[in-house]
């Protein structure tokens, strides 16, 4: 570890993950002027850290703007002065804006849908008001995999949340640039960084699959440690030959 601490070896190795992840799928260019989606968890939380340490000295220069969206019909108490000091600390400039959805309106769609899509557009309008060319979420490996999975088992296709994906509509591309860190590492960065927890009370939450899939992926962990890593590397190595293909004569 040399002169480094446990803590400080432990930060700079997430360090060298954001920036194999910037480099590696292209997400920040010279004069990005990126807001990040400020949930309050410690994702979001994270987030704001390493974009706030890495814009000080990373080549080429980019802005960074905080946003937290409330949903007015969610009891989610959120610690506003708390996000406003974690982003100062990083000389991030925090926004607050409120919005709501009306579940009745879409039956066909759940509410944690509705609730991420209506977050999302408000979202776009934000970055557009401030100049913004690209969205920042807090979606780290585990996100991303247990996405993939649930895809495949509830809507049939091979998909996810890429690291970036270009939003023609809006004009806007969101990028993920915690993709390649696990969600253990961030735990621990919560946990070592004192991030303060928010109340969350979400009468919605238990609909949501999510929590089974993590436990699916743990399942298949113990099959095989690597197991994350290779479902990861099966993204980018598609066998077409021994896919079923339909016969075209």
């Amino acid at each position: 570890m040399g002169k480094y601490t446990p803590e400080e070896h432990f930060l700079r190795k997430l360090d060298a993950k954001l920036r194999e992840a910037i480099d590696k799928y292209g997400l920040i260019k010279e004069g990005d002027r990126i807001l990040i989606g400020l949930s309050g968890g410690k994702d979001s939380l994270a987030l704001v850290e390493l974009l706030g340490r890495k814009k000080k000295i990373f080549r080429p220069k980019f802005e960074v703007f905080a946003a937290h969206i409330t949903m007015e019909n969610i009891p989610y108490q959120s610690d506003l002065s708390y996000l406003k000091e974690h982003c100062e600390k990083y000389d991030i400039p925090f926004i607050h804006a409120t919005t709501s959805f009306d579940e009745s309106s879409d039956y066909r769609k759940s509410p944690c849908f509705l609730c991420s899509w209506n977050r999302r557009k408000m979202l776009f309008t934000i970055a557009k008001e401030h100049n913004c060319n690209k969205i920042a979420l807090g979606h780290h490996q585990d996100d991303v995999i247990q996405t993939l999975l649930m895809n495949m088992t509830f809507q049939g296709a091979f998909g996810t949340m890429p690291p970036k994906l270009k939003m023609e509509k809006f004009d806007m591309t969101i990028i993920r640039p915690m993709c390649l860190m696990a969600e253990a590492d961030l735990i621990k960065m919560a946990e070592m960084q004192d991030y303060r927890k928010q109340k969350k009370n979400c009468p919605h939450e238990r609909t949501s699959n999510r929590g089974a899939m993590k436990d699916i992926v743990k399942q298949l962990e113990q099959l095989n440690p690597q197991a994350r890593h290779h479902i990861w590397g099966s993204m980018t190595n598609i066998q077409d030959e021994y896919l079923p293909q339909p016969d075209e004569n």
